[in-house]
């Protein structure tokens, strides 16, 4: 038997003004989504634990069957074991996104107005960071450089009683009131600030200015956290596991775990995705590399989400129904491979909102050879319809797998 988790991340949703009041998963064309909720097993889960933020972090760790609550030590660890960074137990490790403010003089002026600056590449984002870290590394504070926005600052023997906001959380709002509060506020905030001069002069930035792209403009600081232990998904689950994104916390997530990260070349965690060589590269771990599992990760409807973009997230979730899951399906038929599958998200990202929320999220588990008919097709409230509900998320995964 072969398990396949595909996750569009942030695919949950509140009603949609530009959609008549309807959800994003109303309104897509998905037929086989609709076809594995309405024979299999649909029903909601509460990914994010009470208490807890309702980052992707703490949510993927939950759908892959791990207790927040007991392993979870921030975003930004998971991060720095995706891009080789080695920690010490006394380094405190921050997620530093290149973004785009506004153009006020006084710093504390400025408007968030593009957390991922304009979607900056990742060999632009590698020369800025380099940048970065030569004018303001010290023995204390080092930078590397991720994928696209996503960066990674180190602060050796540092402090995690700290106060920092996502900036996908402020989109289009002052900064004013969500600045670095607690240990180490006034460094960080002094190093926000020098960005913004080195980020102005460099080359790369006067480029994307010049093809009317957005700058990189400042760094910003948030999802402070410590090395993290995990317990080796082989161990815990009886089967060996490999993981496929395009994203530094989720590739964190897998390694820490032991899984395989594999890496598919055009994958950029966006809406215009390479999901074939996903759905391919899924595959050929299943059939050829040995592996049992295998856990499909998509970021482009939470990318699409927080921008506010309701056509490019009902594109992105039709692009997983059609070309991940239609794909995979046909191909494990074909190939008379038994399987089960589980679709979901890890968490609503609201096009209303532009951010995360905790709210629970709804689950497909379907088994060709066990199939059921449930009659309702997949959206949020028809899941919550049918009375099944996990309110601790980490156990939806040994449900899945059959080890409960």
């Amino acid at each position: 038997m072969k398990y396949i988790v595909v996750l569009g991340d942030g695919m949950a949703d509140y009603a949609v003004d530009e959609f008549g009041g309807k959800t994003i998963l109303d309104v897509a064309d998905k037929p086989n989504m609709d076809y594995m909720a309405s024979h299999g097993e649909l029903g909601m889960v509460k990914t994010v634990a009470e208490g807890m933020k309702p980052g992707s972090d703490v949510a993927n760790l939950s759908v892959m069957g791990y207790d927040t609550r007991k392993c979870y030590s921030g975003r930004s660890p998971l991060e720095a074991a995706s891009i080789g960074v080695d920690l010490k137990d006394t380094d405190v490790t921050f997620r530093t996104n290149l973004v785009t403010l506004s153009d006020e003089e006084n710093y504390e002026d400025k408007t968030m107005v593009d957390y991922s600056a304009g979607e900056i590449t990742t060999d632009e984002a590698r020369e800025l960071m380099k940048a970065i870290n030569d004018e303001l590394h010290t023995d204390r504070y080092t930078f590397y450089a991720g994928v696209s926005y996503r960066h990674l600052l180190v602060w050796d023997k540092g402090s995690t009683n700290v106060k920092l906001t996502p900036p996908h959380d402020i989109s289009d709002k002052k900064i004013t009131d969500h600045l670095p509060e607690g240990d180490g506020a006034a460094e960080l905030l002094e190093m926000m600030k020098k960005s913004v001069k080195i980020l102005a002069e460099h080359p790369v930035n006067k480029k994307r200015i010049e093809q009317g792209k957005r700058p990189a403009t400042s760094i910003w600081p948030w999802g402070e956290g410590t090395k993290p232990a995990l317990e080796n998904f082989e161990k815990k689950y009886g089967m060996k596991g490999s993981v496929i994104s395009a994203v530094d916390l989720i590739k964190g997530i897998a390694i820490l775990a032991g899984m395989d990260s594999i890496d598919v070349e055009g994958a950029n965690g966006n809406h215009d995705t390479n999901y074939e060589g996903k759905a391919e590269a899924a595959f050929k771990a299943l059939t050829q590399d040995g592996s049992d599992f295998v856990y499909i990760h998509l970021e482009g409807p939470d990318e699409c989400g927080h921008r506010g973009e309701a056509e490019n997230k009902k594109y992105a979730v039709e692009m997983i129904d059609k070309k991940i899951i239609g794909y995979l399906r046909n191909k494990l038929d074909e190939e008379g491979i038994e399987y089960k599958m589980m679709i979901l998200p890890d968490h609503p990202t609201p096009i209303s909102l532009k951010t995360h929320v905790s709210d629970p999220i709804p689950y497909i588990i379907y088994d060709p050879a066990k199939e059921e008919n449930t009659g309702k097709t997949y959206n949020e409230k028809n899941a919550e319809h049918t009375g099944n509900y996990i309110e601790q998320g980490y156990k939806l995964m040994a449900h899945f797998l059959d080890k409960e």
